[in-house]
């Protein structure tokens, strides 16, 4: 049987951290003198009433997590965190549903930026805190995931950094807990960065912090219906662009960085991937802008590498409606919501590593047929990839395109038309935001789908947030059999 002290023990501390959170959002609230100061009031006392609670009756005397008790509590803790972090929408005066609320915490809290809300730009300055709040959460809690979780869980390659962090180079700050802790330091540093610059960039104090907060957790909430779209201003869209593809890098290189290895983050294989494909791709689309539709040469690339940058990323800001650019943008679009960034980033999506490690296997195949009785490596920064590796990308793949095309026909069952509910339910899984078409295209809004596709797209975004691996084992028999 499992033991579950320990999992609640951490639920019941994440919790109470979530309640004490919600107090920022209400005093912003009651200094502007909105009454949904109440309402996350309420809420922060509920949330810490069930935390301290969970967390003083489940003390285990420092017991550690075995392999089985992180699959559950990994889960757990993403479910129980967005079912608390819905109680503001859900009593604010927005008056949501809870099923709108839900949703609209799951993709705040798995920082997808899929939005049920309309008339931002009159929403109550708590609840735009809020919303922010929680893709900034979200984002340093999959940092955290990636460091110090997904690697001993082994889920779709993820070992492959295990036996990176054991080697005697890395070993400056050995322990998982304690490179979290200075990787959130570097977090925030980040985003204070990044808010003054959107200040100076002309932004509002509220607006910048806000924008800030969800560029670096690459999320994409923001305080305005029209996006980034509705300050026009290049100097906005440049800042934002950078600090969209900061997050999308390994944090623990950062951290090397300021160890005294700044070269290390340009040397790593799956950043100069990143790079490079990101390069290729803002140029293919930029000189579709200039040459296909007759766009300044500046501004097509100033709007191709803010809007490819946004949705490869997963982070879902807009400043354009891409899916009105022509037939060949459409599908280029819809693919790159699937890359992603780099493992150890705030990104979502494939990622960068899965591929890489599928090119090396291939590659090793290839030349494995021409020379029958030769010996080919794959290698992947550098390092020979273990076999146990190759099979669990080529299993998330394979899962991955499953679970997309059970959401999309799930979607089709529940009303939608093929463009929304296939893109609507890459947009999920792929964590993205907006998908294609008036309904939940850059310029769409979530909230008109059915309460049963709004269900299914939240589970959608847990299971891309979390790899898709981590919550599936539990639904297995032998994972309770063990």
């Amino acid at each position: 049987m499992i033991d579950f002290r320990p999992i609640f023990l951490v639920t019941g501390v994440l919790l109470s951290t979530l309640g004490l959170v919600m107090l920022i959002p209400a005093a912003v609230d009651a200094s502007a003198g909105n009454p949904d100061w109440q309402v996350f009031t309420v809420a922060s006392g509920v949330t810490l009433f069930i935390g301290v609670a969970l967390a003083l009756t489940s003390r285990t005397g420092g017991a550690a997590l075995n392999v089985r008790q992180a699959f559950v509590m990994t889960t757990l803790v993403w479910v129980a965190l967005t079912a608390f972090a819905a109680l503001p929408f859900k009593f604010s005066q927005l008056d949501m549903s809870y099923t709108d609320a839900f949703f609209e915490a799951m993709s705040g809290i798995t920082t997808t930026g899929s939005t049920v809300v309309a008339g931002l730009d009159a929403a109550p300055p708590g609840l735009l805190l809020w919303r922010a709040l929680l893709q900034w959460l979200g984002g340093i809690g999959i940092i955290v995931m990636a460091i110090a979780i997904l690697p001993m869980l082994r889920v779709g390659g993820f070992q492959l950094f295990r036996m990176e962090s054991s080697d005697p180079s890395e070993k400056a700050l050995p322990r998982a807990a304690q490179v979290a802790v200075w990787i959130s330091f570097i977090y925030v540093g980040l985003t204070v960065i990044w808010a003054g610059a959107l200040w100076l960039a002309g932004m509002s104090g509220f607006d910048a912090v806000a924008h800030a907060m969800t560029t670096i957790a690459t999320g994409g909430y923001s305080t305005r219906d029209g996006s980034i779209g509705y300050f026009d201003s290049a100097t906005v869209d440049v800042v934002i662009t950078l600090g969209m593809v900061v997050g999308s890098l390994p944090f623990v290189l950062y951290l090397g960085a300021l160890q005294g290895r700044p070269l290390a983050l340009f040397r790593d294989s799956q950043v100069q991937w990143f790079l490079v494909v990101l390069g290729l791709v803002i140029v293919v689309v930029a000189g579709f802008l200039w040459i296909g539709n007759g766009i300044d040469p500046l501004r097509a690339l100033r709007f191709g590498a803010f809007n490819v940058v946004s949705i490869m990323t997963g982070t879902g800001y807009a400043t354009d409606g891409y899916d009105q650019w022509g037939a060949f943008a459409v599908p280029l679009f819809f693919f790159i919501m699937f890359i992603g960034g780099c493992a150890g980033s705030t990104t979502c999506g494939i990622k960068i590593f899965r591929f890489q490690v599928l090119y090396a296997s291939a590659r090793a195949q290839f030349a494995h047929l021409v020379q029958p009785h030769g010996v080919f490596v794959p290698y992947y920064n550098r390092r020979p990839i273990p076999e146990d590796v190759i099979a669990s990308v080529l299993s998330f793949f394979f899962v991955f395109g499953m679970t997309f095309t059970a959401i999309a026909v799930a979607l089709a069952f529940l009303g939608l038309d093929f463009l929304t509910a296939v893109s609507a339910a890459g947009s999920a899984i792929s964590n993205v935001g907006p998908g294609l078409g008036p309904v939940v295209g850059p310029d769409g809004n979530y909230a008109s789908l059915p309460d049963g596709a709004k269900w299914v797209l939240s589970a959608g975004m847990l299971l891309g947030r979390l790899e898709l691996f981590t919550v599936m084992v539990l639904f297995t028999r032998s994972f309770w059999r063990a």
